[in-house]
Formats: structure tokens, C-alpha cells, sequence
């Protein structure tokens, strides 16, 4: 092969390995990355609608979550496993209480998911889930 055309094939093979690597480096980026607070959300995995949703003693509430359906994450300065629930569905109320959190370890921050039910006898039942 003659130089000219080697350098052809060479610039090619360049160009294509820059651009392979700027489409992998963007195409990697995760919602992880930028992530500097605990961030929770609630999945319904009851039968019923939640009109609200207190988790622990945040003032904001989460809304009008279907059966089945995910809350937008609100922001937490401080999360564990498991925390204080309440729950308001039509006229009904469901609380989880914990005693305390003595040996619990604060969550790092991330992304996670309370998947809430209600049990055949009225109580809440929390699944934890790392997002």
C-alpha cells in the first residue's frame, strides 16, 4: 500500500475511535453521577390509591399515588431503611411506626425506593429498594 493511502486508513481509524469514545463517555452518564443529597421515592404496591404520603418528618408530602405507580424523589437530609410512615387513603390512615433506629446505619447519598403495601390487617409493609 502506498503512503497516501495508509494515512487514509490511519485518519480514519482515528477519527473513528475519538468519536467512539466521546458516544461511550456520554452514553455512561447515569443520574448517580451528579447526585449530592438522599433521595427517596415511593412506589404504591398496594391495592389502594395513596392521596398522601408523610415520610418521617418532612414537610412535603407525596401526592396522589395510583396502585402500581412511583412518586417523583423528594430530597431527604437525613434517611434510613425504614422510617415513620403515613399514609391517607379516602378517609382510612395507615401508620408505620418504628420504636427507633439504634444500630441503623444513615443511608449514603443516592436514590432509593419505599415500596409501600397494606397488609389484610390494616398495616403498612415496607420493602427498601436501592434505585
Amino acid at each position: 500500500m502506498n503512503s497516501s493511502i495508509r494515512k487514509h486508513f490511519t485518519m480514519r481509524n482515528l477519527g473513528f475511535a475519538i468519536l467512539s469514545v466521546l458516544l461511550f463517555s456520554i452514553g455512561c452518564t447515569d443520574i448517580d453521577d451528579k447526585v449530592d443529597t438522599i433521595n427517596i421515592r415511593i412506589n404504591n404496591s398496594s391495592s389502594i390509591n395513596f392521596d398522601e404520603v408523610q415520610v418521617a418528618s418532612n414537610e412535603e408530602l407525596y401526592t396522589n399515588i395510583a396502585p402500581g405507580d412511583y412518586s417523583d424523589y423528594l430530597v431527604y437530609e437525613t434517611a434510613y431503611t425504614y422510617a415513620f410512615i403515613e399514609i391517607k387513603s379516602g378517609e382510612e390512615v395507615f401508620v408505620l411506626q418504628p420504636i427507633d433506629f439504634v444500630g441503623e446505619d444513615e443511608l449514603p447519598i443516592g436514590f432509593y425506593t419505599y415500596s409501600l403495601n397494606i397488609n389484610e390487617e390494616g398495616e403498612v409493609v415496607l420493602q427498601f429498594i436501592v434505585d
